[in-house]
């Protein structure tokens, strides 16, 4: 559990949910199921029991720094990395990575956005877990995906090769499809 890091993606300006998000107050700080937590804290809160909260880091842009500050006074200045630029999701996970790996090159890390909303929370720890285990014993990189039940061409899809295994070996990864190939995979059974 020492080795495990948490690296929170909570730059974006969440355009696509506007009016509710907007760029000086996104949807990431938003408490938007009325919980008493932003979409921010509970995916900090998710994390409980997977790794020590000092090794919890957010990614933001310097206009945000405020807004996490005041919703996650738990965390330390330097756990809080900001962005020069918006460069979306690889350059913000290789800048934390290199951040991580400078403290500690055993790092085994779960990146993770700020604005899922994800209810069934210990299925999601034990998948974790789980994915956390396969990386300790292979040099692998794990992807979760969830089961569609509609085809949909708002995400991308992500093909496995069919074994017995919990932890599958990706085949191909497909961004956002047209709707005729999403409904293909969809019928197909073996992407997520």
């Amino acid at each position: 559990m020492q080795d495990t890091y948490v690296i929170i993606m909570a730059g974006g300006v969440g355009t696509r949910f506007w009016p509710f998000s907007r760029t000086s107050y996104p949807k990431q700080f938003h408490d938007v199921l009325g919980t008493g937590q932003s979409l921010l804290q509970q995916t900090v809160s998710r994390f409980d029991g997977i790794c020590p909260v000092e090794n919890i880091y957010i990614v933001t842009s310097s206009e945000y720094q405020e807004l996490v500050q005041k919703q996650l006074p738990q965390l330390g200045a330097d756990q809080i990395l900001l962005e020069p630029h918006r460069r979306n999701t690889a350059p913000c996970i290789a800048y934390a990575c290199y951040k991580i790996g400078t403290r500690n090159p055993n790092a085994n890390i779960v990146v993770a956005p700020a604005d899922h909303i994800i209810l069934k929370e210990e299925v999601f720890r034990d998948t974790i877990r789980v994915a956390l285990g396969a990386t300790r014993m292979e040099d692998i990189l794990v992807t979760l995906g969830i089961q569609p039940t509609r085809p949909d061409t708002g995400y991308g899809y992500i093909q496995y090769l069919p074994d017995k295994r919990t932890v599958k070996k990706v085949k191909t990864f497909t961004e956002k499809p047209h709707h005729d190939l999403a409904v293909q995979f969809l019928e197909s059974g073996d992407f997520v």
